[in-house]
């Protein structure tokens, strides 16, 4: 099998490059590295410089890709399947690149400020930084609520890169924040994405480790109240 994708099942940035390869049936190979055991992790360092995953190395190929939207780009140029998530029509390619960022910067950026500062020592905490990551979480939420306004997926009817991103973002950020709270139509959005056959293989797989979010509500793979027809 060419592919090889590094990553594991708990990670946000990793369920987007598997809701694309199970959008298409990609064949790969999942390997978990153990970051940490030091040899492993000296030699994952080889593949991914900054030893950060996902990883996708496509032995056939020569190359080895990092960075969820980059390898989402490599696999629908280089392994395209039925399911184009890049919009070949450019206006809408944009669309979906600048969603993709929003997602990952506005959304799941946050996420990661406030569930990292549960892993630091209570000495280390920084109550600031979480306050304001909070308040961004709350002004992304009023911002994607106004953009789902008549869609059923972040581009209208075609699911693309951009909810590629949104899932995981959304799905750990409503632990956080419910996004059902004053948010209807982008809970609508979340519960969809989590009913989409890709993402709900991809959360399926991770369930086992959602005892490990370092938040004290944990992920489940329900959202209560949100009704799926809400547009």
């Amino acid at each position: 099998m060419s592919l090889k994708l590094y990553m594991h099942p708990l990670s946000s940035y990793c369920h987007k490059a598997l809701i694309a390869l199970y959008e298409n049936g990609t064949p790969f190979e999942p390997i978990t590295p153990n970051l940490m055991d030091a040899t492993e992790r000296e030699a994952f360092r080889k593949i991914s410089p900054a030893v950060k995953i996902p990883a996708l190395v496509d032995e056939l190929r020569g190359r080895t890709v990092v960075e969820s939207t980059v390898v989402i780009e490599y696999l629908d140029h280089f392994y395209p399947g039925p399911a184009r998530l890049v919009p070949t029509d450019p206006e809408a390619a944009i669309e979906a690149r600048m969603l993709d960022r929003y997602f990952d910067n506005y959304v799941h950026y946050h996420v990661q400020k406030i569930v990292g500062d549960q892993l630091r020592p209570d000495e280390c905490r920084d109550p600031f930084g979480v306050e304001e990551a909070m308040k961004g979480l709350q002004a992304s939420y009023a911002f994607l609520e106004s953009l789902m306004t008549g869609k059923r997926w972040a581009l209208g009817d075609l699911f693309s890169l951009a909810d590629c991103s949104a899932a995981p973002a959304l799905f750990y950020a409503n632990n956080i924040i419910p996004v059902i709270d004053g948010h209807p139509k982008l809970a609508a959005y979340l519960v969809r994405l989590m009913e989409r056959p890709s993402y709900m293989r991809t959360l399926s797989e991770a369930e086992p480790y959602f005892h490990m979010v370092p938040l004290d509500r944990k992920p489940t793979l329900t959202l209560p109240g949100a009704p799926n027809n809400a547009t």
